[in-house]
């Protein structure tokens, strides 16, 4: 086998990957998948993917990247969540990922739940920003993961057309 065809599998397989890191967060899933289409490019010296896709790609990797930061984020301000709600949500994203697809939906509402009672001790206004957070997280998920395909769909159409 060539080095290129090694090359090329390198490609898919980082695609492969960050495609999964979209949902998981212990991967750099958006990273991963734009370090894909730039070896991509580069293999054949920009010459079937320019590199104004690679820059459009990289531009929806930086969307992507503020908008799941955001989504969080103001989901969980919005609700009036303490700092440790935020960390707790951390906290219980990284726990999730050794729960399964499960652990992984539900252990951020539980860590920003704990995170806000340890700061405020009121239930009611935990469980509210539990909820935001949660939310939050979902959304930015769901934003990334439209973004993701988007870069690899310009990629694909740049290199096939």
């Amino acid at each position: 086998m060539d080095s290129a065809a090694l090359l090329w599998i390198l490609v898919i397989l980082l695609m492969l990957v960050g495609l999964v890191g979209t949902v998981l967060p212990a991967l750099p899933g958006v990273a991963l998948v734009l370090a894909g289409i730039v070896l991509g490019a580069w293999i054949d010296d920009f010459a079937r993917v320019p590199v104004w896709v690679v820059v459009l790609c990289a531009v929806l990797a930086l969307v992507s990247w503020v908008t799941d930061y955001l989504a969080t984020v103001l989901g969980a301000k919005r609700a009036g969540a303490s700092t440790l709600a935020l960390v707790g949500a951390a906290v219980g994203t990284v726990v999730g990922l050794f729960m399964g697809l499960v652990g992984v939906l539900v252990m951020p509402f539980v860590g920003a739940v704990a995170g806000e009672l340890i700061a405020r001790r009121r239930a009611p206004q935990a469980v509210k920003v539990g909820l935001a957070t949660w939310l939050g997280l979902i959304v930015g998920t769901l934003v990334k993961v439209v973004l993701v395909f988007t870069m690899i769909g310009v990629f694909a159409a740049a290199l096939l057309f």
